[in-house]
């Protein structure tokens, strides 16, 4: 059985993750339901947010894997978290599946639609908010998120997708 204090601080970290995997994933909504028409319109207003959001979004591959990575390093932070806690409780069998039900539940409604419903209805003002925290993460992550775009480039090009397959959702 695992001590209040383990159980309190694995609560109270997976509750800041799920505000980090809400971040991430309404960041990613919003930033690519913008048209790019509007982005570059933003970066000639002098505004250091649209500037910052219009170098993120000309690079949209590299902006979806920097998303998609701390989104995901996020949710197996919770999910790890929440095996621990539920493992404090019950025996391996029982502790796989209900932390899989509770992690998937905890992250679809409050690390996934919720959050890209809020991104989707609130994209212009949102994406502004938010480009200077993804450029710092993008920073931060850089030796993964340059691994993975590089990976996933080449991939891609082997399995024959067109390179432009993010150009729709930047248009």
């Amino acid at each position: 059985m695992a001590s209040p204090t383990v159980t309190v601080a694995g609560v109270a970290a997976t509750l800041v993750l799920l505000a980090c995997s809400a971040f991430f994933s309404s960041s990613e909504t919003a930033m690519f339901s913008l048209p790019k028409a509007w982005v570059d319109e933003q970066a000639t207003t002098g505004d250091d947010r649209a500037r910052v959001l219009k170098e993120l979004h000309d690079d949209p591959h590299r902006l979806l894997v920097t998303l998609l990575v701390g989104n995901n390093v996020v949710n197996v932070m919770i999910s790890s978290i929440v095996t621990v806690l539920v493992a404090g409780y019950l025996s391996a069998g029982p502790t796989v599946v209900v932390t899989t039900a509770v992690t998937s539940v905890l992250v679809l409604i409050f690390g996934e639609i919720v959050p890209k419903a809020f991104g989707l209805g609130n994209a212009e003002e949102w994406s502004l908010t938010v480009a200077s925290p993804i450029r710092l993460v993008e920073r931060t992550l850089s030796p993964l998120v340059t691994l993975f775009d590089g990976v996933t480039r080449r991939m891609s090009a082997l399995v024959s997708v067109d390179r432009g397959i993010e150009k729709p959702y930047t248009d």
